[in-house]
């Protein structure tokens, strides 16, 4: 078996690898943690580490992080992987089964928020699918209160939205 930083940082690997979607910080604390696997902090060193070798890539929003594996960590995972022992690697498949609804839909509707030059606030919000945005859509609001409200409903509600749009521009 693996030392237990390098165990962390290639399960971490294999769930994203495994994935549809990229994985929120959320979704891999909830795995580590809930298993008992390691600590909070532990975990993050972990995905920091990666980050920095280029093996995940991460986007941030104003509430959290994503995460997908790039080429370089597939590359190297793919060499180690067996260090990963079977009941490891059983929790993980379980997990990533149990938890598809939730992943896509984390990485299917994203909004985040910034300050514009006029120090008004810009949301943006994107539907994908499969990773390729369906939806760009940048709304410019008055105030922070807005654009979070904005971020907050946007993923309950972008089906809605996309299918209102399309109807309104087909007609």
């Amino acid at each position: 078996m693996a030392e237990p930083t390098t165990l962390y940082k290639l399960m971490i690997l294999s769930m994203l690898d495994q994935s549809e979607a990229p994985l929120t910080n959320t979704l891999l604390s909830d795995f580590f943690l809930g298993k008992e696997y390691t600590t909070y902090f532990t975990l993050q060193e972990a995905l920091h580490e990666l980050d920095e070798d280029q093996f995940i890539r991460q986007e941030a929003s104003h509430n959290n992080v994503q995460y997908s594996i790039t080429p370089a960590g597939q590359e190297s995972l793919h060499f180690f992987e067996n260090k990963i022992n079977s009941e490891i690697q059983a929790d993980m498949k379980q997990y990533i089964a149990e938890n598809q609804i939730p992943i896509a839909a984390s990485a299917s509707a994203v909004a985040d928020y910034y300050m514009t030059p006029e120090k008004k606030y810009a949301v943006h919000c994107q539907l994908r699918e499969k990773g390729i945005p369906q939806l760009d859509l940048t709304l410019n609001v008055m105030n922070k209160a807005q654009a979070e409200v904005i971020c907050a409903n946007w993923k309950n509600q972008t089906d809605d939205i996309y299918m209102m749009l399309i109807d309104h521009l087909l007609k």
